[in-house]
């Protein structure tokens, strides 16, 4: 168990021994105040669900609500442990894209009820949030932020974001309207602090603020939020004026999902499985790839089959078949993932992915050359000590191993690397068409090479 694990235990235990002590609901509340929300919503399952009720009463609706934008999957059954009225409370005051979140996945009778619970403004945000797809940056914003008008002075605006900080606490970044609403720019409330009274706002603001739209899909403009490294990054609609923004930690939740999901697809599936997923859908994900792959698969036999006549004059060769295929589709597979990740930069030009296929065949063969330096000595002094080969027979056959090794991992770095490039030219997801077809392409690759090899080297020249 790792230092980390070790002290997430001991906080949930002292949090379960707060709980479960006979102080007064005060001493309770503010020794809990010391805790992370994280680390309270962790102690939750260890719970009674008297307790779980007990500690409702304990904290008020601000902790609850950070409280509860920690507990995940079980969101749903706290929340109907709770009377509707707190319950919607606490949903409208969490982040907004959270509360969708867990909205949207909720199936209980009381979903309705909450919702007519909370304001219509709370409401409104969340159903505008709800309406967007869950691919599109809109479903990941939030309306916690702050406004100002550009026409405003310094010290009008220090004392708007004063009262707007009251509901949103979001406020390292201030973004900057015109006299109609439309975006303008932002600045740091560093700024606004040290400015002097009679100082223009204007000149405060930043009007190269990077921004997105609400609209647009999360993996076209990912690479292009990651690089501005900003606080937060204000979305904004068709017509310009700011429906929410997107934090640093949603973009880092949003990476990590995506990095989820091309992890998945890199295994043949469409999506990352859950494991509540029902059976049919599981298998309706891996089905299509499946079936492909064994008419892939029935291919790769049949070119087994051409080398027939080679086998049954050099049976010794099989032995190493399999390593030669292990190594070809190891190859492919890292040069798929190195592909697979500078394909997150949407503005690659020709020269760059060129640039990049040539270091992967360079890689693969730099690997392959030092790979067939230990099969040459390695199975060479194998199939003498073991299979009681002659000396001259014995390297003959490893030094054709280490020349296919050579041979298959360059051609596999270069189908790793070409095939993931020429999906994405035509518009495919290039995780979705790698992975297992890959191995599959390598592995024909694999048996062309060392087969037809042995033919060419041990057969036809050396006569064995």
């Amino acid at each position: 168990m790792s230092t980390e694990e070790m002290q997430e235990n001991h906080s949930v235990e002292d949090i379960l021994s707060i709980i479960r002590s006979q102080k007064s609901p005060k001493v309770i509340s503010d020794e809990l105040s010391d805790y992370h929300a994280n680390d309270i919503a962790d102690a939750l399952p260890e719970l009674t669900k008297r307790e779980r009720l007990n500690l409702y009463r304990l904290l008020d609706v601000d902790a609850l609500s950070e409280v509860f934008e920690y507990t995940g999957d079980n969101s749903e059954q706290y929340l109907e442990e709770l009377d509707p009225k707190k319950a919607a409370e606490i949903l409208g005051n969490m982040e907004t894209d959270t509360a969708v979140d867990i909205l949207k996945e909720c199936k209980s009778p009381q979903k309705k009820l909450w919702l007519e619970l909370m304001s219509p403004e709370t409401r409104t945000s969340l159903q505008m949030l709800a309406a967007y797809d869950e691919d599109q940056i809109g479903s990941r914003m939030t309306t916690n932020f702050v406004t100002l008008k550009s026409s405003m002075g310094i010290k009008e605006a220090m004392r708007s974001v004063v009262n707007q900080a009251a509901d949103n606490d979001n406020i390292s970044v201030i973004y900057v309207l015109d006299e109609k609403g439309v975006y303008y720019g932002a600045l740091d409330l560093k700024d606004l602090i040290i400015a002097r009274e009679g100082q223009k706002l204007e000149d405060l603001i930043s009007t190269g603020y990077p921004y997105v739209y609400a609209d647009e899909q999360i993996d076209d403009c990912l690479s292009e939020i990651q690089d501005y490294s900003e606080e937060s990054i204000p979305v904004l609609s068709d017509d310009n004026h700011i429906l929410g923004v997107i934090t640093a930690s949603d973009v880092a939740q949003v990476v990590d999902d995506e990095m989820g999901e091309d992890y998945a697809k890199l295994g043949g599936l469409s999506a990352e499985e859950d494991l509540n997923e029902p059976l049919k859908k599981s298998v309706q994900k891996r089905l299509p790839w499946l079936v492909l792959l064994l008419g892939l698969g029935m291919l790769v036999s049949s070119v087994v089959s051409l080398f027939e006549a080679v086998v049954a004059q050099l049976t010794i060769v099989m032995i190493f078949q399999s390593m030669i295929l292990d190594m070809s589709g190891n190859v492919g597979t890292q040069s798929l993932a190195v592909t697979i990740r500078v394909l997150m930069d949407e503005h690659l030009t020709a020269r760059e992915k060129g640039h990049l296929v040539w270091k992967e065949c360079r890689v693969g063969a730099t690997n392959g050359f030092f790979l067939a330096i230990i099969a040459l000595g390695g199975v060479g002094v194998y199939l003498m000590a073991v299979k009681h080969q002659p000396p001259a027979a014995a390297f003959a056959i490893s030094g054709c191993i280490g020349i296919s090794l050579i041979v298959a991992m360059i051609i596999s770095s270069l189908v790793g690397t070409v095939i993931p490039l020429f999906f994405k030219k035509i518009g495919v997801d290039p995780a979705v068409a790698s992975g297992p077809l890959i191995t599959t392409v390598t592995d024909m690759v694999g048996v062309v090479c060392y087969y037809g090899l042995v033919w060419l080297l041990l057969i036809e020249m050396l006569g064995m």
